[in-house]
């Protein structure tokens, strides 16, 4: 925590100020009286997700192997995006409705118990259940921390707290694949996930009195009850179960696959065009361009990012400790991309930083599957993925600040949740597409010891995850152009 609490200080003075907000609004900081504990509290809460995400990535190779299930080891990381999208919604729906403490505390429960029962899992379809749970607390909490946000922060101050929410990613990735190897070749995969949960309690004791005093309640308590969008609710389970049947065509590559493939398709169309903002995926300019890049700039990497650990492990012989620690610069870099775009002199730069934020993105995506060929170094992988974390530490961080900005309060939940849902969405799609590719040219058979003597016969399965992906990234540099002027107003 006092590293935390260190890097927040710094970051704090790096919120971009209006003249207006100036002379309107207080001069202060993320961790001045006001706001210190909301601030460590909500900070607290992304370092236990920053924390399980590095270390699940590390120990994932070893358990969908132990567990038979490398076939679905796409699976187990879309299956946490596919039930977020429900949650999503229904969290923005919620907090709009009565504050964003509620949906933040189920969330954090739900992430938890989802931990615990991967862990204990017998079996790849348990294993992935338990990550489908972990999904729908973390689509709860996200979308509630944005209305936290929204709610308790000045604008002026709002590219600092997103730039503290980066920095909240330092340890983790620094630590969490050391930790997670370790723990994973000395005790077993299990105790990763286990043990993750104890972390639960120190959000919970820091962030939700902070909550409940600073950001709790309907935005405006003498109107009436927000009621919840039904139909937005029935449009959510249509993404979430379209999601799932695309999903599911992809991996089985049956001629039967087309029926589950038709229908998830039926309800996904509809299902994203009622959620998003119009014109979303025609690039309109403004709030629908940035609801579409964070789609593909996060989809993008995380998909490529899902299948690094296992590349490394299969491919070139690496410990899974080594493997987690090729990604730990990571976690570095995207913290200063998101520093970077939080200091004052950049505002008005912002949407050139975002274009060539992507750039990086992209060349460190098509540069990643080189260390397929035996001779190239393993650690130019670490250097390129740290070239591209930088960019995607400028880019996201961006996104969450133009999207706020672009959002009435009483807007804040669902427009968040429309973010959400491009990201997740994005995610789970590429994903999909990425592990049906890799299945389809011969990436399934990895299992077992056999995947440590595999060296270089898999190279065609991991180019074809890899460099489609650095194709969308590319996409997302057009779209980053299509920011302004659209997205200096409401």
């Amino acid at each position: 925590m006092p590293l935390t609490v260190r890097c927040m200080t710094a970051l704090e003075s790096s919120a971009g100020t209006s003249a207006g907000n100036q002379q309107e609004e207080p001069r202060g900081g993320v961790l001045d009286r006001e706001h210190r504990a909301l601030s460590i509290g909500v900070v607290s809460v992304i370092v236990l997700i920053a924390f399980e995400a590095t270390a699940i990535g590390t120990a994932m190779p070893v358990a969908a192997r132990e567990l038979h299930g490398i076939p679905l080891y796409a699976f187990a990381f879309s299956a946490y995006f596919t039930t977020s999208l429900f949650a999503m919604v229904l969290s923005g729906q919620w907090s709009d409705r009565a504050g964003p403490l509620a949906p933040l505390t189920t969330g954090i429960t739900a992430f938890g118990a989802g931990l615990l029962l991967s862990g204990t899992a017998g079996a790849m379809w348990l294993f992935i259940v338990g990550r489908a749970v972990q999904g729908l607390g973390g689509g709860l909490v996200i979308v509630a921390l944005y209305v936290v946000i929204s709610r308790a922060y000045a604008e002026r101050l709002r590219p600092a707290i997103m730039a503290a929410f980066s920095a909240g990613w330092v340890v983790p990735s620094v630590v969490g694949p050391l930790v997670a190897g370790t723990v994973t070749e000395r005790l077993g995969w299990r105790w990763v996930f286990v043990g993750i949960p104890v972390l639960v309690v120190l959000p919970l004791a820091l962030a939700l009195p902070a909550v409940r005093r600073m950001a709790s309640g309907p935005t405006d308590p003498e109107a009436p009850p927000v009621p919840f969008d039904r139909r937005r609710i029935r449009l959510a389970l249509g993404i979430s179960l379209g999601v799932g049947l695309l999903q599911y065509a992809g991996q089985e590559l049956r001629w039967l696959s087309v029926l589950p493939a038709v229908a998830g398709a039926a309800l996904l169309v509809p299902a994203v065009r009622g959620l998003l903002p119009r014109g979303t995926y025609r690039a309109a300019r403004g709030l629908p361009s940035v609801v579409l890049l964070r789609g593909i700039s996060m989809g993008a990497f995380i998909s490529a990012e899902s299948f690094v650990p296992l590349m490394l492990v299969s491919e070139r012989g690496l410990s899974p400790t080594m493997a987690g620690l090729s990604l730990a610069v990571g976690g570095l870099t995207w913290a200063l991309g998101s520093y970077i775009q939080a200091r004052p002199r950049v505002e008005p730069y912002r949407q050139g930083l975002m274009v060539f934020g992507m750039l990086l993105v992209t060349a460190a995506i098509a540069a990643a599957p080189s260390v397929l060929i035996p001779s190239v170094p393993v650690w130019t992988l670490g250097v390129a993925w740290g070239v591209g974390c930088l960019g995607m530490g400028m880019v996201v961080a961006s996104t969450s600040v133009l999207l706020l900005k672009l959002s009435a309060p009483e807007e804040a939940g669902t427009n968040s949740a429309a973010l959400q849902i491009s990201d997740g969405l994005s995610n789970v799609m590429l994903l999909a597409a990425g592990g049906a590719a890799f299945a389809a040219l011969g990436g399934g058979a990895l299992s077992g010891h056999a995947a440590a003597a595999a060296t270089g016969s898999h190279t065609a399965a991991f180019a074809a995850v890899f460099l489609p992906m650095a194709a969308v990234a590319l996409v997302g540099v057009w779209v980053a152009t299509r920011l302004g002027p659209g997205a200096e107003t409401r």
